[in-house]
């Protein structure tokens, strides 16, 4: 069955485009690049996220560095083998993009404040058991692994964080457990270390949960047994 990536998987986007444009791959002759986004977060940090984008979305004037951009689309995964190693890569795919003019208009400070600028909705199930733990400082984390369906039987595998509360009632979900998440993606820095002692500084990509429910199985398919019998 096919999936509608407007209800089980979409994300907004508005930031500026940092670094320079790069070939992705190239699918029955349309071409594929990758930005990188820049996202201020309310705290004066930022997110770098990676934007997968189709050559029929952009133009080279879209691309320039610090140009303001709306990205609309979805959160996708895919394994990238390195060294004879599986790797998940994660990155945001575009459907539409746009460009956002920069109001400095102190007038319209209050609107800019209100505008989403980083929200990803997803609809999947978690596939590996929650992995719950505290900080030193007593911060409770969890960290949940979502499958979440794609057309043609693909699946995106996003890591996703969640805390305080969440993080408390998502350590006893179970694997197969169908999730609705709201949150927002970020990335984060980290050191791999390899067994000759050398350190290699990598980014990470994920969604830091804001809020989170159960969905249902069972009124889903009942649902779906009424429309069917209604069609009868």
């Amino acid at each position: 069955m096919d999936t509608n990536y407007l209800e089980n998987n979409y994300l907004t986007l508005v930031g500026k485009v940092t670094g320079e444009k790069k070939f992705s791959h190239e699918i029955y002759g349309e071409r594929f690049y990758v930005f990188n986004l820049e996202i201020a977060r309310l705290s004066g940090n930022a997110d770098i996220i990676p934007i997968t984008v189709s050559e029929r979305l952009i133009t080279e004037e879209m691309l320039v560095q610090g140009k303001n951009l709306l990205v609309k689309g979805q959160f996708r995964s895919y394994n990238s083998y390195e060294n004879e190693k599986n790797r998940l890569i994660l990155t945001v795919f575009a459907k539409d993009v746009i460009e956002v003019e920069e109001n400095v208009e102190e007038e319209n400070e209050m609107v800019k404040k209100d505008m989403i600028t980083n929200e990803v909705v997803l609809v999947g199930y978690i596939c590996k058991k929650p992995i719950y733990r505290q900080t030193p400082f007593g911060r409770e984390i969890a960290d949940i692994l979502l499958a979440v369906n794609r057309a043609y039987n693909k699946s995106d595998y996003i890591p996703t964080i969640a805390w305080g509360r969440n993080a408390r009632f998502c350590q006893n979900l179970e694997i197969g457990t169908k999730v609705k998440l709201v949150g927002r993606v970020q990335s984060r820095i980290y050191e791999k270390k390899y067994e000759d002692g050398t350190v290699e500084n990598r980014v990470a990509y994920e969604v830091s949960i804001g809020s989170l429910e159960v969905v249902e199985e069972n009124d889903t398919m009942q649902n779906n047994q009424q429309e069917n019998q209604e069609a009868v």
